[in-house]
């Protein structure tokens, strides 16, 4: 049932390339992330599940991070529909003649959405370090021509970043499952005999601690390329600030998490082994530093989606602090993933609607808007005060969740250094939203319909951010408490 969830998207995303209908492809990918929607809540009902000898499994972390893809699949195909119909042929240039599939843009691109989807999938899924390390490579692989979609200098400059940076990333990520592959074939107690996670938990107090320790400090270097943490975060402004703006929902929204993953089944492994305290000043520090770095470039940014790319950069400091930071912090950073994901993905559609109406990612060139297009405005609005953790959206309950995980660990410097970078950015983001809401609109901007795939699909996202805010559901509660056992600690 779930190998269904990889080889489903996989499949059909097969069948996008070789489409050449549009109407086809259109209800290829929608049909498509209704089935995995549907499949995701299958086998939430049956999360012990197992396939391929155990190689594809589902637990608590996964399902939450397979949900939380899921959905915001879902949501980006419908903004899809709408967006390639009124994407101009002439962003495309005459660059890719001569390759295949050169006359059909379109379905280059449906076909590559679809095999991310699969991709990602499979990181949540994979049950063997070495299948989840392929996983990820393959979130990058099939992300690559989605970055280049319009055939510009630089998309193409910010592919080729992506490209070089993460694949920099992932060779360091793959040395560490090599160091953890040494660790278990000399093991001080006695090791496991494969790196499937389960038989690696099992026999964890076994391993060499040294080569253990060094086999995370690799992993979360490599992983955290992809993640986006400080200073490796290089490729992240780039790439999404020159994707479509539904692929920067996605990059941003899932992808990010799927390297998260990555770097949390390494602590999970830490903890197993009962060297949990050891992760922890690592991921504190490039919490910390991630979110100074984001602070000084959202400063004064020009550029509206680069601002939301850097925001991705602090939130993923937020989650990595958490975590570093243990005990109570943890369920709040996994509830911090979910918020960041929903959020984040309704702001980037929406940057989309506005980029189509204004013509410019310029902030300053961006004025009244909710004269110009004003639901799509409305929603912008709502979107920063949830992103800045504002209440009553669910960021402020995870962010609150874990400054309070952080006093009751005793890192009061960290709490501090935490609230002041918060406060910063808020008011740097607001700098930059805030005008291109109000105010008059440019002259001869005259408001027009906006067509229900531009605005209900961030509509839904940021309505569930505020659900999230003043009721988190009984199963969801459970289920960021069991991922939290995982990694060792408790709600």
């Amino acid at each position: 049932m779930i190998a269904a969830l990889v080889w489903g998207p996989a499949l059909a995303g097969g069948a996008a390339f070789a489409t050449r209908s549009r109407r086809a492809r259109e209800v290829l990918l929608v049909g498509t992330a209704l089935g995995h929607a549907a499949g995701v809540g299958a086998a939430a009902l049956a999360p012990a599940a197992r396939a391929w000898r155990g190689w594809l499994g589902l637990d608590a972390l996964g399902l939450l991070f397979l949900a939380i893809t899921s959905a915001l699949f879902l949501a980006a195909s419908l903004y899809t529909v709408g967006y390639l119909r009124r994407e101009p042929a002439s962003r495309h240039s005459d660059l890719e003649e001569g390759f295949a599939f050169s006359n059909e843009p379109e379905a280059v691109f449906v076909g590559c959405l679809l095999l991310f989807l699969a991709s990602m999938t499979l990181v949540t899924l994979a049950r063997h370090l070495g299948l989840l390390w392929v996983a990820v490579e393959a979130t990058t692989l099939s992300t690559a021509p989605l970055i280049y979609f319009h055939r510009q200098h630089r998309s193409l400059e910010a592919t080729w970043k992506y490209l070089l940076v993460c694949s920099v990333g992932i060779g360091l990520a793959l040395l560490g499952n090599l160091f953890l592959a040494v660790a278990s074939m000399q093991p001080a107690g006695g090791g496991a005999e494969s790196m499937l996670l389960d038989e690696m938990l099992k026999h964890a107090a076994g391993l060499r601690r040294e080569w253990l320790e060094a086999s995370f400090l690799l992993v979360l270097v490599g992983y955290g390329t992809k993640m986006g943490l400080a200073p490796m975060h290089t490729w992240l402004p780039d790439a999404h600030s020159e994707s479509p703006s539904l692929v920067s929902a996605l990059l941003s929204g899932a992808l990010l998490n799927c390297a998260f993953l990555g770097i949390l089944r390494s602590v999970e492994l830490l903890g197993a082994a009962g060297d949990l305290g050891f992760t922890s000043g690592p991921l504190r520090a490039l919490g910390l530093l991630s979110m100074g770095v984001a602070a000084l470039f959202i400063l004064r940014q020009p550029d509206y989606k680069r601002m939301l790319a850097y925001s991705s950069v602090e939130h993923m400091g937020v989650l990595a602090l958490g975590v570093g930071l243990g005990g109570a912090a943890v369920p709040g950073a996994l509830l911090h993933a979910l918020n960041h994901s929903l959020a984040k993905a309704m702001l980037f559609l929406l940057a989309g609607n506005l980029l189509a109406r204004f013509a410019t990612k310029r902030s300053a060139e961006v004025r009244g808007a909710l004269r110009a297009t004003p639901i799509t405005a409305a929603l912008w609005l709502a979107g920063f005060f949830a992103i800045a953790g504002s209440p009553p959206f669910g960021l402020f309950v995870s962010e609150f969740a874990i400054l309070r995980g952080a006093l009751a660990s005793g890192a009061s410097a960290a709490a501090a250094l935490y609230l002041t970078l918060l406060g910063v950015i808020f008011v740097a983001m607001a700098a930059g939203v805030l005008p291109m809401a109000l105010g008059p609109a440019p002259a001869g901007l005259r408001p027009k319909p906006e067509p229900w795939s531009a605005w209900l699909p961030p509509a839904l996202l940021g309505g569930a951010v505020l659900v999230l805010g003043v009721w988190v559901p009984a199963p969801l509660a459970r289920l960021l408490e069991r991922a939290a056992a995982l990694l060792g600690a408790a709600g």
